[in-house]
């Protein structure tokens, strides 16, 4: 069952040094907040996984959060490179980086496969592709039923998944709505769940075939209105472009992003914290 906590006791409580961490959210209810709590809680080592690496992982990774990444693309969306992401992969800054690439596709069949308990997913792909030469992990089967060959890839079971939903109850269900990529899945398969939300109610008025996640699947839900900036919340807030091309020269130095983390993460106690202190700066270069 779902305990209602702050994000800074969920982090320390459920998310360890070592552990394997998947942060989804695709386009919208991307879980920053969430990231950023455990770049201020100064966790390490841990092996991180996500279908689009954006700039939470380059947060992350650029903050030596990171041993190790499993992912289907990476990118800033709309804007370019992940530079932190680069220079921990080309020059070992801050520490070396391993990376698991793999297709969407591929990444979505094994969050379904760690959801139902299974220890790989099959799938049709990679023909043409030269992933598979560099990726050991993606491996060649026979169907034991028609001799085809198909493609078969570990299944993704995280220690922590940590996703932003828009609402949870007071007993701790979840309710999502708009584009969910993978988020339904990554919570099932993991075996910590911490969720961030834009509010609480008493009621979820859950429309017919939504998704709600139950309490029963859930570790902790914690109350963080904003916590997907800049991505957007579907009904709450609009996505900040202009972030993501900040973004950019931010992370292209060293020296810029860490006086960047330094000051409005590591500088800051929470997230409500780090939004004024956003909403100041932006303020102070509008005069």
């Amino acid at each position: 069952m779902a305990e209602i906590l702050s994000l800074r006791e969920a982090v320390e409580r459920f998310i360890n040094d070592g552990d394997t961490v998947a942060l989804e959210g695709f386009t919208h209810l991307i879980p920053t907040a969430a990231s950023h709590e455990i770049i201020r809680q100064g966790k390490k080592n841990l092996h991180l996984a996500r279908m689009t690496p954006d700039l939470v992982y380059d947060l992350l990774i650029g903050a030596g959060c990171a041993r190790k990444l499993t992912f289907s693309w990476g990118g800033n969306p709309g804007v370019g490179s992940l530079h932190r992401l680069r220079d921990a992969v080309e020059k070992q800054w801050p520490n070396a980086l391993e990376i698991d690439e793999h297709s969407h596709a591929d990444l979505a069949n094994s969050y379904v496969a760690g959801a139902s308990g299974l220890p790989f997913a099959v799938l049709r792909a990679y023909v043409g592709s030269d992933l598979p030469k560099v990726n050991p992990n993606i491996k060649f089967i026979n169907c034991p039923f028609t001799g085809e060959t198909l493609a078969a890839v570990p299944s993704v079971r995280p220690d922590v998944t940590v996703i932003h939903a828009q609402k949870a109850d007071r007993k701790g269900n979840v309710l999502l709505w708009g584009i969910l990529g993978v988020q339904k899945e990554a919570a099932l398969a993991a075996k910590r769940c911490i969720v961030t939300v834009e509010e609480i109610v008493d009621d979820l008025n859950a429309p017919m075939n939504a998704c709600v996640l139950p309490t029963w699947a859930l570790t902790a839900v914690c109350h963080v209105p904003g916590g997907a900036h800049p991505s957007y919340a579907h009904g709450y807030y609009e996505r900040d472009n202009r972030f993501y091309q900040a973004w950019d020269p931010i992370a292209r130095n060293r020296e810029t992003f860490t006086a960047w983390i330094d000051e409005y993460i590591r500088g800051t106690k929470d997230f409500s914290e780090f939004q004024q202190k956003i909403a100041q700066a932006k303020t102070a270069e509008a005069k």
